[in-house]
């Protein structure tokens, strides 16, 4: 079983905090509790009014966000809060006590579908989190680990399936248009969605130490990548990547993985996948873009930027 970790996320609310774990804690419903009797379904929850500071409890997703009152500031007990959540998620301890009386905080499903500048690609966006990592998908024997992949790939029409945080992008063959089968695959994600089915399963998911894939399996990123034993400019690379460039992948359905750098050639490889692997523009917009920022953030330490598609 996976260790539960959390990271602790500043809003831009000083009086919130999120504790964002590398699993999912509620799939299906979002909670919010406002004091420690509405907190009676939630073992957690109740442990955590017993802070005297704490005003409200969120549930969500895979992360747990708390709003304090004024006696404490979040930098003096936030490390310690982060370590109780921890601890209980690890436990094994029910987060929900599943009632009657919780069956109307189940979220509805809505999904919408955006082009991307991949004409073969379209990208279905979801109003919640799929998953905590990417996973490319590039035939229904990889996507043995996905049962909605799998899904996707009954459809004759889908070659490739890319799955990431809120959303799916969907890569067909040239013997359909968007136009007659995007309603089609809008219907299906949401009806798998609402559900409540395994978007990836969990022995899958345990089986990928420190969030890498097995062999054979989905493609996945980590939520917390070891970046340890990466050179200096590797790692710089990575940052840059993450802060500037994956943000607008991500908004056109895709993603860009660090693979490796060459020092004595100065050249960065790198993976593209979903909407933007085999994308018509996307060599144009690495040679222009990434390529070019690279070169005036790292200075001389990069010549050249190499797509491998994912």
């Amino acid at each position: 079983m996976t260790k539960v970790e959390i990271q602790i996320k500043p809003t831009n609310r000083p009086s919130i905090v999120k504790f964002e774990a590398n699993k999912f804690i509620s799939r299906d419903r979002n909670y919010e509790f406002r004091n420690v009797d509405e907190a009676a379904v939630s073992p957690l929850a109740k442990q955590l009014f017993y802070l005297p500071f704490t005003k409200t409890v969120y549930i969500s997703g895979n992360f747990i966000a708390i709003e304090r009152f004024d006696i404490v500031e979040w930098p003096d007990v936030q490390e310690e809060v982060a370590e109780q959540i921890e601890n209980y998620l690890n436990s094994g301890e029910p987060v929900i006590v599943d009632t009657d009386n919780t069956q109307d905080k189940k979220v509805p499903v809505t999904i919408y579908a955006e082009s991307t500048p991949n004409p073969a690609a379209m990208k279905f966006v979801a109003n919640k989190k799929l998953v905590l990592a990417p996973y490319e998908f590039k035939n229904i024997e990889e996507a043995k680990p996905s049962p909605l992949a799998t899904g996707l790939f009954h459809f004759p029409f889908v070659k490739e399936v890319f799955i990431d945080e809120n959303y799916v992008s969907v890569i067909k063959y040239d013997i359909a248009e968007w136009n007659d089968i995007t309603m089609e695959l809008r219907e299906f994600l949401r009806s798998f969605i609402e559900e409540g089915k395994d978007i990836v399963t969990v022995e899958a998911i345990s089986k990928q130490p420190g969030g890498q894939p097995a062999a054979g399996a989905a493609k996945a990123n980590p939520a917390k990548p070891d970046l340890s034993h990466l050179s200096e400019t590797s790692q710089q690379i990575v940052a840059i990547l993450d802060e500037y460039v994956k943000p607008a992948v991500a908004s056109d359905g895709g993603n860009i993985m660090f693979d490796s750098y060459d020092e004595e050639a100065k050249t960065v490889k790198v993976i593209l996948q979903g909407a933007c692997s085999g994308c018509p523009s996307s060599t144009f917009t690495l040679k222009n873009g990434i390529e070019t920022m690279l070169k005036n953030m790292l200075h001389d330490k990069v010549n050249e930027v190499i797509a491998i598609n994912g």
